[in-house]
């Protein structure tokens, strides 16, 4: 037998080792060349409990409707591309297990709330950006370039290391009940981005980014539900990381 066929037979087997069940998706589908009005698509899958939403939507693509869009890259919850409504929760699909959800109801899949939805489960991120942009998400020091890198104690990379996890996927941003009806705030995943240079004992902007997020659409529009926190697919104290930042700029006020 070859090694090609071994392998194969090898597959197969501990395919065939791993139970198949049967699982409604519904999808909600928006096509603005189509209708301005958004449907529910309902697709009858066979899969396999450690499959995730992601390689559910793939075999809908690829198998039944290759119309359906969706954005998706490194699919192992580090680009954050493909985070989405899953059963009324922001999630990442490609970190979602279905063994890990009820399905004796359809799974549902929906974009993300509070951006303009372009196409199905494809949402634009532009505003989402323009904040992040806008609390400066660089290091800045204006001190002579040293010969060597800027140091920094254990204890000093310590103080921000939570919200350097960010990957930007929106999870966090549209899951806030304050974004969702207005569209001026900078939302938490900007909040947290500022705190991660903020606090940085490299970083000489920090009373600019405080400046810059003390504001009636800056960190005083949170009203601490939480939602964020527990949407971070990435463990990110989120509501922690954006009352630091409301203390730090009363702190500088007084």
């Amino acid at each position: 037998m070859s090694t090609a066929t071994a392998e194969n037979t090898q597959d197969q087997t501990a395919s065939e080792a791993i139970p198949s069940f049967d699982v409604t998706v519904r999808v909600r589908r928006y096509n603005p060349e189509v209708s301005e009005d958004a449907h529910w698509d309902e697709f009858q899958l066979t899969m396999y409990g450690t499959d995730r939403v992601l390689d559910c939507l793939h075999k809908i693509k690829w198998e039944i409707d290759g119309s359906l869009s969706f954005r998706r890259s490194c699919a192992h919850g580090v680009c954050g591309s493909d985070a989405m409504r899953i059963n009324g929760r922001n999630r990442l699909a490609c970190k979602v297990l279905l063994k890990d959800l009820d399905l004796s109801k359809p799974l549902t899949v929906e974009p993300i709330k509070g951006l303009p939805c372009e196409k199905d489960l494809i949402v634009d991120m532009e505003p989402f950006f323009q904040s992040y942009r806008e609390i400066m998400p660089f290091l800045v020091n204006v001190d002579n370039e040293p010969e060597r890198e800027r140091y920094q104690s254990a204890e000093d990379r310590a103080r921000f290391d939570d919200t350097t996890k960010c990957i930007l996927c929106a999870a966090c941003t549209s899951s806030c009940p304050v974004f969702w009806t207005d569209g001026q705030y900078f939302g938490p995943a900007a909040i947290v981005n500022a705190h991660r240079f903020i606090f940085d004992s490299r970083d000489q902007a920090g009373d600019m980014r405080l400046e810059i997020l003390n504001d009636k659409e800056g960190v005083w529009r949170c009203r601490t539900t939480f939602n964020c926190t527990e949407a971070c697919p990435r463990g990110i104290q989120i509501t922690k990381a954006i009352a630091e930042v409301k203390k730090a700029a009363l702190s500088r006020a007084m």
